[in-house]
């Protein structure tokens, strides 16, 4: 677990073209912004498909820039960190968490990040919750009441999606590690090791091929603090609104939004659903502000 991979890639005449590298003695300066092509993205998951977490995670560090990981502290969130932990990186290269917090977490998961800060004190923890908002109360006075009920596009936009837009801004982050796993189901359940999404983020799933159980004897063997709500029956914890345990045999989301038409908080649909929404609930407003004018002026008249 400890050793650095071993990459072994056989030479063609197509492999130059088909990983996406292309040798050539232009300086620096003369060299484009990297980025990946679908070949590039594909001879990369064929690497990587086969490799154990940690090496995978190695590979991470040294290849990609600005790498954070996005954590909600969950079992593969904190398996992520805790492998990280011991993989001495210098500090330079150590991987900083992103924490968005929707201000609807349990009581439990907050007490579980005090824990984690604690235990390791020298991993950064960076926070954004929504613009403007310190409390639920805070929320709940700019938004209205149970807006999850009202309008849960507006709430994944407003308590997950614009905070994860505003720290990839603010902190220039061009790589992720996500704890997403297959064995999670739903939209997850044929996830790559590595992905790009539409602004060029890229994310990199270390576990897609991990169960819940690997995942869970590694936390038990290594003595990392879990949420709590873990030995009542939870198996996914997210907001205490849209999180309820689950039952023997079903899915561990299987207790995420249940009754709808649901599996992801938002930040891991594509970012475009979210800019037509939103240019839907701009209309909405305008078409508003339209009628009360209107309704103003034929009262006027009348």
């Amino acid at each position: 677990m400890g050793s650095s991979p071993n990459f072994e890639f056989e030479h063609d005449g197509a492999h130059d073209i088909e990983s996406g590298y292309v040798s050539g003695s232009s300086s620096n300066a003369d060299l484009p912004e990297i980025y990946f092509t679908k070949h590039h993205l594909a001879f990369l998951n064929r690497q990587l498909q086969n490799l154990e977490p940690p090496e995978i995670l190695r590979w991470c560090i040294t290849s990609l820039s600005s790498l954070f990981q996005e954590t909600a502290f969950g079992l593969t969130g904190l398996t992520t960190l805790d492998m990280l932990s011991k993989m001495k990186i210098p500090r330079p290269q150590m991987v900083d968490l992103l924490f968005f917090d929707t201000l609807h977490y349990f009581e439990e998961t907050y007490d579980l990040i005090d824990k984690i800060r604690q235990r390791y004190p020298l991993v950064e923890l960076h926070v954004y919750k929504p613009a403007g908002a310190a409390t639920a109360a805070d929320f709940a006075h700019q938004h209205g009441e149970r807006l999850w009920e009202t309008n849960d596009e507006l709430y994944d936009w407003l308590a997950k999606v614009e905070p994860a837009q505003r720290a990839y801004r603010e902190l220039h982050v061009g790589a992720v590690l996500t704890g997403r796993r297959r064995s999670q189901g739903g939209k997850r359940g044929d996830i790559p090791v590595i992905e790009v999404d539409e602004a060029g983020l890229v994310k990199v799933n270390p576990f897609a091929n991990w169960s819940f159980q690997q995942v869970r004897d590694y936390i038990k063997a290594n003595d990392v603090p879990y949420n709590q709500l873990l030995d009542r029956g939870y198996k996914s914890v997210g907001d205490w609104h849209s999180t309820k345990p689950v039952k023997e045999g079903e899915d561990e989301r299987a207790g995420r939004w249940q009754g709808q038409q649901k599996s992801e908080c938002g930040i891991h649909n594509p970012r475009s659903k979210f800019a037509q929404f939103l240019k839907e609930q701009e209309m909405k407003k305008q078409q508003e502000v339209l009628h009360q004018a209107l309704d103003s002026g034929i009262e006027m008249e009348s």
